[in-house]
């Protein structure tokens, strides 16, 4: 599979009138080539790939890079360049990520390559995969099921007492046990007012009874994520709480019914948030419904309302509409999904009912 994604980029550098792209960020080398490392560049070209690292990794890349030439460099891979004449040629246009090229590296491609051009393109890695093939379904739907697992085991000890803390710890080690090589993200561990706020973190808050908590966490498998958010109250649910998390509950299913090959992401987001919006909480959805999913937590396509991306059969994504009261608490549900022609596959099987604990 390298070899095809680095024809992906070899055929983006042809279009852009690159001699070649410069690869730094180590997520997308390792998408690329399979190495794992910390510390390498790509340099790929009409006629090559090639891979430069240090001692360190020297065994590693060995094992692990498919599809580019490996070279073991004294130093730091960028400035090593500089060892490598023919990629230093008069005249020669090489792009790069305008996303993930640290300043420092842009500093130091233009020190090494001073004969050459070196172009910023935010294109370049636009749509890469987005459409996932057999093996990184597998990895997907596997990552889903560590989540769904230790979404199951976690909720055996939350009791009233409980900090937050220790939830995201307890749940982020079940998840290495059943398989997982890393928390895909920083967990969110939101309980009471706290769950009020999207993106809260983790506290060291304790859990009171009647309050909700919010999760939002996910597991790796070979560089591939899953991404689930489940809220329960804890003790007795009340009424309000029970009507909130039933308009979440019904516009991210009504969000899933609409997914399917050839649909306008923002008409999935519409979906969802027409429901919320006409329950009387509009204000208080403030983010989009979802996003794609795969060797990044977020990737393409878009889910929201002002995306003009188009479903693909096998995209993975997201829907995880929310509603959040300031003061009082929220709720949010999110599942992974697969698009297909006819509709979508759920991955995700941990249960969605309002759980009581």
């Amino acid at each position: 599979m390298s070899v095809k994604r680095i024809a992906e980029i070899k055929k983006k550098a042809r279009r852009d009138n690159f001699d070649g792209v410069i690869v730094t960020h180590m997520d997308y080398i390792r998408y690329l080539t399979g190495f794992t490392g910390s510390a390498g560049l790509l340099m790929i070209t009409g006629t090559e790939a090639h891979f430069l690292t240090d001692f360190r990794y020297k065994d590693q890349a060995a094992r692990q890079v498919k599809g580019a030439k490996v070279s073991i460099v004294k130093g730091d891979p960028v400035t090593c360049l500089k060892d490598f004449p023919r990629f230093n040629g008069k005249n020669r246009t090489y792009g790069y990520d305008l996303e993930t090229t640290t300043v420092g590296a842009r500093q130091r491609l233009g020190s090494v390559l001073s004969q050459c051009l070196l172009v910023p393109d935010g294109a370049l890695f636009a749509e890469l995969g987005w459409v996932k093939d057999r093996d990184e379904l597998a990895s997907i739907k596997k990552a889903v099921e560590i989540s769904d697992l230790a979404f199951e085991r976690i909720v055996n000890i939350i009791t009233p007492g409980i900090r937050e803390r220790e939830i995201a710890a307890e749940l982020e080690y079940q998840m290495m046990m059943l398989g997982s090589e890393r928390p895909a993200f920083e967990s969110i561990i939101a309980s009471g007012v706290n769950s009020a706020m999207p993106h809260a973190g983790v506290s060291s808050r304790k859990v009171k009874k009647g309050e909700f908590i919010t999760m939002d966490f996910g597991a790796t498998v070979n560089g591939y994520v899953s991404d689930i958010t489940r809220t329960v109250v804890v003790g007795k649910a009340t009424q309000r709480q029970k009507k909130i998390y039933g308009i979440v509950l019904k516009a991210q299913k009504a969000g899933i019914r609409k997914v399917k090959a050839g649909v306008m992401c923002s008409a999935v987001d519409q979906t969802a948030r027409s429901i919320i919006t006409k329950a009387g909480y509009g204000k208080e959805f403030g983010h989009g419904t979802g996003h794609g999913i795969g060797f990044f937590v977020h990737v393409g396509p878009r889910v929201s309302s002002v995306s003009n991306d188009k479903l693909m059969v096998n995209n993975v994504i997201t829907v995880e509409p929310g509603i959040y009261i300031s003061g009082w608490g929220g709720v949010r549900i999110e599942d992974d999904v697969v698009v297909t022609r006819k509709g979508c596959n759920v991955l995700n099987r941990a249960p969605k009912n309002l759980l009581e604990l």
